[in-house]
């Protein structure tokens, strides 16, 4: 810092000296000097004398010369020149005073002649005078303006000066404007002396009338001769906005067809604008067009040509109409407007909408029905927008429109589906443009059946031929019927009609399949008691109500040859020997007798040819091989033996052939006492009395039967009637009136929503009662909305166009339900209308054109779970206060089989006795289908398997309606010890489904098998007797009687006893393994003919014996034991008690029995008499009552009336009664003789107070 301060004071001090120097210089030379001043003009010639300088300063020449003097000068250029030997100053050089001095004046410059020794320094000054020279000048020959035709008057505009060199006079002096019609000149002169011009508007531009000025100013300086200058001055008036385009005209008009190829031109328009330059300049575009006109047209900005850009649709604008804008460069616009006429072509093809349609439709479904509503629209104009709808094909269909572009498809002609299933409609919607365009669609509709068609049987009467003796459930013939509707309306079921044949229904005899049709033998047939079977055939179908038709069928049954010939005579008895008497002086050809058989067989069966297989003498008689004629072939003689015994063989023709034997005794002999002495031998045969004991047991086992019968039904009548009164009529307590669970209140205390009227009728007798309902007092119903408090106003009109109820479940979402049409007759927010739904329900509502709504489905149904609906449509306005209305649809969900049937259980099993009747119910199979109607209308049936080589349905029968399983025959547990079989339940549906389910049937065994002894074996007539030698020690073992039982389990269990011996104490008999054995010493006291009676007894419940006698010999040889034996006799008088008492016990029950159904059916004529007393008069009584009925209406013609307290439930098989006391105890007592008139008389007791009145009098 001290540094550069030390710096900065040298210099200032240096600085300071050297201005003293100079000073002191100067002032030392100003002594010395002698100033000389000559004027000369410019532009003098070289060599021009200036002056004298010699003369002037008073130097003389050879100063001059001594003195070196010459001219000092700082100028690069020196204008003077000294001559040193003349002493004067000449011009050296051109001098030009403006470029000496320009513009300054005086114009000098100054020189010094310096001469030495003594150094001498003059000064001379030359004042160079300016001469006119110079013309002013421009610095541009031309200058352009551009000013606005707008611009003010008085506005100045500053011009170019002009430049002049020279100065003073001969400088510039003026300027001067030509021509000066619109600005005048105004000059000024600058601060340093110079001169400018403005030009001043005087009067107003207007570039219409002249755009262009062309002007000139004139610059004119003072010399002499006087020099100018000029400039052009070209004034271009700017054009100001001043004019507005305008268009040529307001409103341009055309027409282009739409769908016009893009660039096609459609007009141009042309505007007009007075002003120019960028200001006239025109841009020509959409003015404020409405959305889509820009992306239609284009406009060329500078020509105004309007060309199609995109499609033009007719059906979207049928008259365009937009405005074109001109606008300049300044901002101003016109704008015109363009109004397009569209051309419709008939480009658009009718669009058909299905607002509805039904399918299936049912086949009996009226001429007229409505199937499917369409909206038919066509977006095209004019002819090109006229449609006409038409249904191809010949077809039962018609298509009628009833609102404006709404069609119904409608049925022309009553549906067959047996002819037309389904139908493919084809809708033809055209329009009437050229070339005509169309839409079809095309419906597939099926007709659903209607169960309009019966079965029918393939042929007339159907017949067959089985042979006799057939298995049960061997297959006898089909039957087949056809039916031409469908699905459950065609499934068939056969059934046998309800008839006796031979007193016993026809199901005793046959069985059939319901689904086959298949006819099967429930018994095994007998020509002999049955020749044929005829019985009806119903095929009934599935429909609702099934329709049927009969087919008589006829059975045949074919004799088989299975009855042996039947001897008639000689009548073969047990016991009385029947002998033929020939003489002995009978000749060759005597008919002895005639063996007279028959055969019950039929045809060749029957024809029987009789044979003599064994004869005492054959060589004495024969038998006539048609006849049976037995004759001798010989002469008697005394060599004939009397006993005379033939064996004749009676052999029908059957095969293979079955035969009968008869033994003919003949006595040859002439007198009877040699016959008899010959025949006293004969032993009665047991054969007779077994019969009679049976048939006697049997006697008295039926009407024992009918006897109990008989008094358990009289006593069960009883019963019933007292239990019934008791219910009736003995209830000592108070009668409230409570009603039940859907009872209705015929008080009309108002406990119940409505009263129903009876007309009740009741006898006397409680067992005999008659009701008559009446309709409900009303059916009227009036619903008021208990918050509705304010008076009715007009609110919208819902219109239901079509409603489709019922809905399947399986319908879609999406489904159109409904259409409604809704209307409301207010306008702006009045008549703007919002519909919804009450509640939450899976629907929804849509609207689909102006004022009508589609009712929808939002979801899946599943009539199931919800089977129908209530749907309340309000349509509500936005008017303050809104206003509402609202509609119900009912709406019902029509099933769909989606649910199979479903068994109770898994599997089935159930227990059957065998030897069960024919026809016995086993036991029920029960399934349920969640579905409704045909859908839940199962069918059961048996699936076709095999058991024991047989089809199942030879076992057992299934109604196919109630799924109850009936045995076809009587079951043997010894044959068979399960039936394991398969049901299947169907239902109606279409398809139908089903399920199948197990069932197995276990037979229970009966003990209805004796014990069948296998030894020792019973013979007819030889006897077999077991040897116990005489030496038998006890417990000697003299035989085992063997049996068995084919039963099983206990019934099986067999036991021996031995019931009689003819000696007891003698032999015993295993209980368990019927061993007989001898319980002491054999010794010579015991008879040799010893006869056991053994029973062998099972443990069945009943028990069930067989008897087997054991002849034991004791003995210790054959022969004794022959000796012993051949007079065996049977013993008669066991058999003559047991037919007595059989006889008598016979008798005493058959007395009994009758005596109890004398006295029931006295007692009934005595009660039908004393009904008679009671109600049949002769007198006529009007109005009529069926006997024992009591006048209810009051009418008079009765003496009394009962007044009755009556509920009546809404289901009429439930019924309540409680009957009062009689109005009156007033009772009319008929004399039957009377014929008078009825007169009243008074009774001191009631008939009511009988003990068998029906009515209780409290």
């Amino acid at each position: 810092m001290e540094l550069t301060e030390n710096r900065r004071n040298r210099g200032v001090k240096w600085r300071l000296q050297w201005a003293v120097y100079a000073f002191i210089f100067l002032f030392i030379l100003n002594q010395a000097e002698a100033q000389i001043r000559y004027t000369i003009p410019e532009e003098m010639k070289k060599g021009s004398l200036v002056g004298n300088v010699a003369q002037d300063l008073g130097l003389d020449l050879k100063r001059l010369r001594s003195g070196r003097a010459r001219i000092v000068t700082g100028e690069n250029i020196q204008y003077i020149e000294l001559k040193t030997d003349k002493g004067t100053l000449v011009v050296n050089e051109r001098i030009d005073r403006e470029q000496l001095c320009g513009e300054v004046t005086p114009c000098s410059f100054t020189f010094e002649i310096l001469l030495e020794t003594p150094m001498e320094l003059h000064p001379v000054t030359i004042e160079v005078l300016d001469v006119n020279d110079n013309a002013p000048t421009f610095q541009n020959s031309n200058f352009d303006f551009e000013i606005s035709e707008s611009a003010a008057l008085g506005s100045r505009f500053v011009l170019a000066s002009a430049d002049d060199a020279d100065v003073g006079g001969n400088g510039l002096q003026d300027y001067v404007l030509t021509p000066s019609e619109h600005f005048v000149l105004k000059q000024h002169v600058n601060p340093d002396g110079s001169k400018y011009a403005e030009m001043v508007l005087q009067k107003p531009l207007d570039r219409e009338q002249q755009p262009r000025l062309s002007l000139k100013l004139l610059a004119v300086d003072g010399g002499n001769p006087q020099r100018s200058g000029t400039v052009n001055i070209d004034v271009n008036i700017l054009d100001v906005n001043d004019n507005a385009p305008v268009f040529n005209r307001s409103v341009y008009k055309t027409t282009v067809i739409e769908n016009a190829p893009k660039g096609t031109h459609i007009v141009t328009v042309s505007a007009s604008d007075k002003d120019s330059g960028s200001t006239g300049m025109l841009k020509y575009s959409f003015s404020k067009s409405k959305a889509g006109i820009a992306n239609m047209f284009d406009i060329d900005e500078s020509t105004g040509r309007i060309f199609v850009a995109n499609a033009i649709d007719f059906e979207k604008d049928k008259k365009i109409e937009f405005r074109v804008e001109a606008k300049d460069q300044g901002g101003l616009t016109d704008s015109c407007k363009i109004e397009i006429e569209v051309i419709d072509v008939n480009d658009n093809a009718p669009v058909i909408n299905v607002m509805s349609f039904t399918s299936p439709v049912s086949e009996d479904s009226p001429s007229g029905t409505t199937i499917g509503i369409i909206n038919v629209k066509d977006l095209d104009s004019g002819d090109n927008g006229q449609v006409r709808c038409i249904i191809d094909g010949n077809i039962p269909f018609k298509i009628k429109s009833n609102v404006r572009n709404y069609y119904a498809l409608m049925t022309d002609a009553a549906l067959d589906r047996e002819h037309l299933s389904e139908c493919n409609i084809t809708v033809i919607a055209s329009d009437a443009g050229s070339p005509p365009l169309s839409t079809k669609i095309t419906f597939n509709l099926k007709i659903s059946d209607v169960n309009d068609n019966a079965p029918v049987f393939q042929r007339g009467p159907y017949s067959a031929f089985v042979s006799e003796n057939n298995p049960p459930g061997a297959s006898l013939l089909s039957v087949y019927a056809k039916d031409p509707d469908t699905n459950q309306n065609a499934r068939v079921s056969y059934i046998l009609e309800e008839r006796g044949i031979g007193g016993s229904p026809v199901s005793d005899y046959v069985s059939i399949n319901a689904e086959s049709g298949v006819i099967h033998a429930v018994r095994s047939f007998d020509y002999e008691q049955l020749k044929q079977l005829i019985f009806v055939v119903k095929a009934q179908d599935g429909g609702s109500p099934p329709l049927s038709s009969n087919v008589t069928v006829k059975i045949m049954i074919q004799d088989q040859n299975d009855n042996p010939p039947q001897v008639l005579y000689p009548v073969q008895t047990g016991g009385s020997v029947v002998a033929e008497m020939v003489p002995r002086a009978a000749d060759v050809g005597y008919l002895v007798t005639k063996v007279v058989a028959v055969d019950v067989d039929s045809g060749q069966n029957a024809w029987l040819s009789y044979k003599l297989q064994k004869a005492t003498d054959r060589a004495l008689f024969e038998v006539g091989l048609q006849n049976g004629e037995i004759r001798t072939i010989r002469q008697v003689n005394d060599k004939d033996a009397v006993k005379q015994r033939l064996t004749v063989i009676v052999e029908d023709n059957g095969q293979p052939s079955r035969s009968a034997a008869v033994i003919v005794n003949v006595a040859v002999a002439d007198s009877f006492p040699e016959v008899l002495s010959e025949f006293t031998d004969f032993t009665h045969d047991k054969e007779y009395n077994d019969n009679l004991t049976f048939y006697l047991v049997l006697a008295l086992a039926v009407v024992s039967f009918l006897f109990i019968t008989c008094v358990v039904v009289i006593i069960s009548v009883k019963i019933y009637r007292w239990r019934q009164s008791r219910v009736m009529y003995h209830s000592n307590l108070p009668v409230i009136p409570y009603y039940p669970p859907r009872y209705s209140d015929t008080l009309g205390t108002g406990t119940l929503q409505h009263v129903y009227n009876y007309e009740v009728c009741r006898t006397t007798d409680s067992r005999k009662s008659d009701c008559k309902f009446g309709r409900a007092g009303s059916q009227n119903v009036l619903i008021m909305d208990p918050s509705s408090t304010g008076t009715m106003q007009r609110i919208q009109m819902i219109n239901i166009m079509s409603f489709s109820s019922p809905l399947s479940e399986d319908a879609p979402p999406g489904t159109t339900i409904a259409i409604l049409n809704i209307k409301d007759a207010d306008s702006d927010n009045n008549g703007q209308i919002k519909c919804s739904i009450d509640g939450k329900l899976p629907f929804k509502i849509e609207s689909s054109i102006t004022n009508y709504y589609n009712l929808i489905s939002d979801q899946y149904f599943d009539r199931e779970s919800v089977s129908e609906y209530n749907i309340t449509i309000t349509a509500s306005d936005f008017g303050s206060p809104p206003l509402s209305s609202s509609t119900k649809l009912h709406l019902k969900i029509s099933d769909v089989n989606d649910n199979a049937p479903l068994f109770d259980k898994n599997i089935y099993s159930a227990y059957v006795t065998e030897n069960n009747s024919p026809g016995i119910s086993v036991f029920a199979v029960s399934a349920r289908d969640k579905d409704w109607n045909q859908n839940a209308r199962i069918s059961y049936l048996l699936e076709d398997t095999q058991v024991s080589g047989s089809p199942v349905s030879s076992y057992v029968s299934l109604n196919s309606e109630t799924g109850v399983l009936s045995a076809v025959r009587s079951f043997d547990y010894e044959q068979i010890k399960q039936l394991q079989l398969v049901v299947k339940a169907q239902d109606g549906g279409s398809p139908p489904l089903s399920s199948n389910v197990t069932v197995k049937i276990m037979i229970q065994d009966q003990n209805d098998n004796p014990p069948q002894v296998l030894y020792p074996v019973q013979t007819g007539g030889s006897v077999v007797a077991e040897m116990v030698p005489r030496a038998a020690d006890v417990g000697y073992l003299v035989t085992k009687v063997v049996a068995v039982d084919v039963d099983s389990g206990q019934n099986a269990w067999l036991s021996y006893k031995l019931q009689k011996a003819t000696d007891r104490a003698l032999f015993e008999v295993g209980l368990q393994n019927g061993e007989i054995r001898t319980i002491r010493q054999v010794n010579d006291k015991d008879a040799v003919k010893q006869r056991l009676t053994v029973i062998v007894e099972d443990n069945g419940q009943p028990s069930r014996s067989a008897a087997v006698i054991v002849n034991v010999a004791v003995a210790d040889s054959f022969p004794e034991v022959l000796s012993e034996f051949t007079d065996f006799t049977h013993d008669k008088e066991y058999n003559d008690n047991l037919t007595f008492y059989l006889v008598l016990a016979l008798a005493v029950v058959s007395f009994l029995f009758i005596t109890c159904v004398v006295v029931i059916i006295s007692v009934k004529i005595y009660r039908w008499r004393q009904s008679r007393v009671m109600y049949h008069s002769n007198l006529p009584v009007i109005p009529y009552y069926p006997p024992r009925y009591s006048d209810t209406l009051g009418t008079g013609t009765l003496q009394h009336v009962y007044n009755y307290e009556v509920c009546r439930t809404t289901d009429s098989r439930k019924s309540d009664c409680k009957f009062g006391r009689a109005g009156s105890q007033n009772v009319l007592i008929m004399d039957p003789s009377s014929t008078g008139t009825m007169q009243r008389i008074q009774s001191e007791k009631s008939i009511l107070d009988e003990p068998d009145s029906p009515l209780e009098v409290s």
